[in-house]
């Protein structure tokens, strides 16, 4: 394992932001029954075993036995973190390649999906150590300058501000990856900043620069420099940084317009893990809706051997939320990152004739007059003779008559709709309206953009209000203002409507490490005033929302005790899902000699991985569950006590043992025992509870959760 200081300092930072001659699993899914029917698939084959060149030939090998003479399959060559290939095969042929010896897996090359400047200020006001984020500050810290940090994303935009490479010094000699010369970019768009770009062919997008602008944007929120006087035309001003400053990039482009094949992504798992990264990370996943199994997955596969070699992967929960078990990347060995928001705001508020001010939320650049002048109609009001009410409450296309809603404000039902608000915007401007308010629950932190037209979102409640004052005025006015940008606002953080929440869809006796991520208008877990973190909704979140754990910066570098998830523990999980010794063996580069799977390598023994949370599946009042786990001591004092305090909900039990650590030099790490026990004959929904550890100096919470 490469030095764990790197990753303890950069802990943090991403988070504002997985040859034998049997047969192991054969999954092979092809959607095509026509035999001939060729489409790429991938074969893994475990951990890189043999040389380069000796892989090579035993792929080629494995092609040759299935095709027939001269011909070109072969898409991909996996060869330095891991063995395997991608090939354009026949249903039949992929078949006969998942009864080779030493294939673990077979399947189709599946389609990805991708999933801001104030959120690491926001960050700092949780903690009382000062970071200064002045422009011209340059780190003295040699560790975090030397730190290279891989993006799999859609490419990067060098010319941004973001990416100079002033006042960083040499690239580090043990960095061992490229910068590809490709349409529209060369090897001068690198420098001491931007050390490494490739992407992976695409004849339609073949180009390391990036056309979509989300590859910039994650690129930029994670290690970009600080930029002065940044701003959205005048909105969120202010100096823009990355998380980690003085850390090295290095792009991997695997995303385009048409999404992000599996077969790339490995193809860059396999290279940054020979190019010498120190973290990777992924803004992109499968859909919750079609979860691809461990070994199908290639997310997972590719995170594994880059894991194995010391390499931290954090990955996107996943946009699919608010529904439960919609996390995406849930890997064990993945930090998995979940979204919500900071203490700044974006507001376009209304004004009714009155002068009473409904607060909005969107960016718009309204021309309107700053007087509530304007007519005001619901749009129910405006609807056509063919549309229904419902129609044209929620302003669906062609519920609208024109000469209804011409020089009017339309106030729009969004709520739960399938019709976004720019189509409605779209729609309004169309008929001659001059402004549009939409009702929404959904709380997005990406504030909508609606440019110079007069739009804005608003929440069921402020919307009762409204509708209350058209229904009771013979004729009502108002006005949209244009956005102000609002800071300290409140409540804050927020878990967003749209991170997908837990548990996890592999097995609900792993609750994910997931932190609050950075890719939306983000920041933390609580807000540190003895007040719990909320959903949008307003309701009080749970380990589901959140995930596991709460980040200070400043307590996150100085944690107390850690909880060392090794490569044993992941060695038992593969056990624990069912796979044989030898398929262990084969994934694996890092198996030891005497290791065995346990003699009982069930599922409900996941809960024993050394995680810093607890997740017990399957619990009810008949059985007592033991589980176990491993701190280590990283603090300054080497003689210490840590006291415990068990928060369990009402009906459950939970002991410790012990229930005191006595830390001495000669015990830097030590195991306790939790023994969960039950009253309740079982249960009508998840339970939620947590343990903290603490000296007087150090905290240390660990969240539970029991299923039935």
């Amino acid at each position: 394992m490469k030095d764990k200081s790197i990753f303890l300092h950069f802990f943090y930072t991403l988070l504002l932001l997985l040859g034998s001659s049997v047969n192991i699993i054969l999954v092979v899914n092809g959607s095509n029954d026509n035999a001939n029917h060729k489409e790429i698939y991938i074969v893994y084959m475990g951990a890189a075993h043999s040389t380069n060149a000796s892989l090579r030939n035993d792929h080629t090998q494995i092609l040759n036995s299935v095709l027939r003479r001269n011909e070109k399959a072969l898409v991909r060559n996996y060869k330095h973190g891991f063995s395997g290939f991608a090939a354009r095969l026949s249903k039949e042929e992929a078949n006969k390649i998942a009864q080779k010896p030493g294939v673990v897996s077979v399947f189709l090359d599946p389609i990805l999906k991708l999933h801001t400047t104030n959120s690491w200020n926001f960050l700092k006001h949780q903690t009382p150590v000062k970071i200064n984020t002045n422009a011209n500050t340059a780190s003295n810290s040699s560790t975090s300058s030397n730190t290279i940090i891989g993006i799999f994303d859609s490419g990067i935009w060098p010319e941004a501000a973001s990416f100079t490479d002033k006042g960083i010094g040499p690239i580090p000699s043990r960095w061992k990856g490229k910068c590809m010369t490709t349409n529209f970019f060369n090897s001068s768009n690198c420098n001491k900043k931007l050390i490494g770009a490739r992407y992976y062919a695409d004849d339609r997008d073949s180009t390391v620069r990036d056309t979509i602008g989300h590859g910039t944007h994650v690129a930029s929120t994670a290690v970009g420099v600080a930029v002065t006087n940044a701003s959205y035309y005048g909105l969120g001003a202010g100096i823009a940084t990355g998380g980690s400053p003085e850390s090295r990039l290095a792009v991997y482009k695997v995303c385009s317009f048409f999404g992000c094949s599996g077969s790339t992504v490995l193809a860059a798992f396999d290279d940054a893990i020979a190019d010498g990264v120190d973290i990777i990370s992924l803004s992109l996943g499968s859909p919750a809706s079609s979860r691809p199994n461990l070994m199908d997955d290639p997310i997972a596969i590719g995170a594994f051997h880059a894991v194995e070699r010391g390499i931290l992967v954090v990955c996107s929960a996943g946009n699919d939320g608010p529904n439960s078990a919609t996390v995406t990347n849930d890997s064990p060995w993945i930090l998995t990152v979940a979204a919500s928001s900071t203490d700044r705001d974006f507001q376009s508020n209304i004004v009714l004739d009155g002068n009473k001010i409904i607060k909005g939320k969107a960016i718009n650049f309204s021309p309107l007059s700053h007087s509530p002048k304007y007519p005001l109609i619901d749009g129910e009001s405006a609807k056509t003779s063919d549309a229904t009410p419902a129609e044209a409450r929620r302003c669906h296309p062609n519920s609208l008559a024109g000469k209804k809603v011409k020089g009017k404000i339309v106030v729009c039902d969004g709520i739960n709709d399938i019709y976004s608000t720019t189509l409605k915007v779209d729609m309004v401007k169309r008929e001659e309206g001059v402004g549009l308010i939409h009702i929404t629950n959904k709380n997005w932190a990406a504030i909508s953009n609606y440019g110079d037209f007069p739009a804005t979102e608003i929440s069921p409640k402020d919307a009762t209000t409204i509708l209350h004052y058209i229904n009771s005025t013979s004729n009502p006015l108002a006005t949209i203002l244009p956005t102000i940008t609002v800071l300290d606002y409140k409540p804050a953080p927020e878990v967003m409507f749209f991170s997908s929440r837990g548990p996890a869809t592999l097995s609900k006796s792993i609750l994910k490490k997931s932190k609050t991520s950075y890719l939306s208008n983000v920041a933390i877990q609580n807000n540190n005033l003895k007040a719990p973190i909320t959903t949008d909704s307003g309701s009080i979140a749970t380990p589901y929302d959140y995930g596991a754990g709460e980040i200070t910066i400043s307590r996150s570098l100085q944690p107390g005790l850690v909880y060392e998830t090794s490569t044993i523990d992941y060695l038992n999980y593969l056990c624990y899902i069912g796979l044989d010794l030898t398929t262990v063996k084969i994934i694996s580069r890092t198996v030891p000699r005497n290791f065995s799977c346990p003699k009982d390598s069930s599922s409900d023994h996941i809960s024993n991985i050394n995680y810093p949370s607890i997740a017990i599946s399957n619990f009810n009042g008949t059985k007592v569950v033991n589980v176990s786990r491993t701190v280590t001591n990283v603090g300054e004092e080497k003689e210490t006590i840590y006291s415990s305090v068990v928060d369990a909900p009402s009906g459950v039990n939970v002991t410790l043992t012990p229930d005191k650590l006595h830390f001495t030099n000669g015990s830097k790490t030590l195991s306790y025992q939790v023994i969960f026990s039950s009253t309740l004959t079982s249960l009508k929904e998840d339970l939620f509870g947590s343990i903290t550890w603490s000296n007087g100096k150090s905290i240390v919470r660990s969240p539970f959760v029991l299923t039935n």
